[in-house]
């Protein structure tokens, strides 16, 4: 009987041994007080968009010219980089920073995007807003739409696209946080905003554009984004900063100098680096299996789609669970990320959902594909289970046979 029980312990293991996640003890990043100057901050990493140190984050406040980060990302993803643009007699007298267009000038969508993103240019951004939809007000709509519907913000309501002051146009570091790490996956807003210098040929002004962004040329490893200032928002920054695989951002709003601005975001990106590193916790394809959850007396099982990163604090380890609802968690000291799986059908209904797509594409039965493959490697272990039960159960029956005849013959011995 201990032999049986320890060989059905042997299959168990087989059919449900996946790579279980491995337990570590759960550490405490550091977390005291940064001493920002702004009202609202965050920092977050880029590639997972975990947040790592907040300080109001929800509260709503004007951005001044950081909006133009959504206007950059919006007009590289929807327009066409080599539409040309006439220039308005409104965009050539838009208040503020300018990048000094002439009334009728005709410029490229993509030149216009530089002198938005770089030098800041209001009149860039009414022309690109006139351009693509008619009106600032109308782009302004399609804009909100866009934040709310591709990005996932909801903090957040524009009414322009430079960022100019109005009652109504409003958002939150968090929200800022969040647009900025979706632009910063695009390669041509990445480009732009990390160019430190770019010569300037216009119909009225002749130069030379030099980044706004002083973290460019100040901070190491420094990759975007934008700074902005009007009386009502005073100075908001966002920033980026990129050293080997890990990646952050950090957001200041309403400081009273550009200044303490530039000192805010520096405290946010070096508490990251300091503290934090972004690892990869998972492959593509990896194979992760949930026995709390059973179906068809066999455990769930599912897969990643892509390959996984978490945030970690240096020095920690990852705990990974799947959870109940098919969920990779992934904890490391303060830190905590769940990636959706992708489920993968049992055996059984692996088997039929290929019989019906071969019958549904008249074709006959090929090489075993990955689900098949699973299906025949539970039928081996089965059919081993059984040969090794009937071989077990025949064993047992001979040695019974043996013990009564053993038996029967000294009982006749002694007759």
């Amino acid at each position: 009987m201990r032999l049986l029980l320890a060989n059905l312990l042997v299959v168990v293991i087989l059919l449900c041994g996946q790579s279980l996640p491995v337990a570590y003890a759960e550490g405490e990043s550091s977390s005291a007080s940064l001493a920002l100057s702004g009202e609202s901050a965050i920092l977050i990493d880029a590639k997972t968009g975990q947040v790592l140190y907040e300080k109001n984050p929800h509260e709503k406040l004007f951005p001044a010219s950081i909006t133009k980060i959504a206007t950059g990302i919006y007009a590289i993803e929807k327009g066409n980089p080599d539409d040309i643009v006439t220039v308005s007699k409104n965009a050539r007298y838009e208040q503020g920073t300018r990048v000094y267009l002439a009334e009728g000038e005709q410029v490229t969508l993509k030149k216009l995007e530089y002198g938005l993103l770089m030098h800041s240019g209001n009149d860039a951004a009414t022309a690109i807003a006139e351009h693509m939809s008619g009106s600032s007000e109308k782009f302004a709509e399609e804009l909100n739409q866009f934040l709310q519907e591709t990005i996932g913000v909801n903090e957040t309501h524009f009414t322009n696209a430079h960022g100019l002051h109005n009652p109504e146009h409003y958002t939150t570091a968090s929200d800022m946080s969040k647009i900025a790490a979706y632009a910063m996956k695009n390669p041509i807003f990445r480009e732009i905003v990390g160019t430190n210098r770019l010569p300037w040929d216009g119909a009225e002004w002749k130069s030379e554009l030099i980044n706004h962004n002083k973290l460019i040329r100040d901070y190491e490893g420094a990759t975007g984004i934008k700074n902005g200032f009007t009386d009502q928002a005073m100075h908001t920054l966002v920033g980026s900063a990129k050293r080997g695989e890990t990646e952050f951002i950090a957001v200041t709003m309403k400081t009273g100098s550009s200044n303490y601005a530039y000192k805010d975001v520096t405290k946010l990106l070096d508490y990251g680096f300091e503290h934090f590193e972004t690892k990869q916790v998972s492959e593509a394809g990896a194979i992760y299996t949930n026995t709390e959850n059973t179906e068809n007396d066999s455990p769930v099982r599912y897969k990643t789609t892509k390959n996984l990163f978490a945030t970690i604090p240096i020095g920690e380890e990852p705990e990974i669970h799947v959870s109940a609802n098919g969920n990779l968690e992934v904890t490391a000291g303060s830190q905590f990320i769940s990636y959706p799986l992708e489920r993968i059908a049992p055996p059984v209904q692996a088997k039929a959902a290929l019989s019906a797509s071969k019958a549904a594409e008249g074709e006959g039965s090929s090489g075993p594909g990955p689900s098949s493959t699973v299906y025949y490697g539970l039928l081996f272990v089965w059919l081993g289970l059984n040969m090794f039960l009937i071989s077990y159960t025949v064993v047992r029956s001979r040695r019974r046979r043996n013990i009564r005849r053993r038996d029967d013959w000294q009982r006749r011995a002694y007759e």
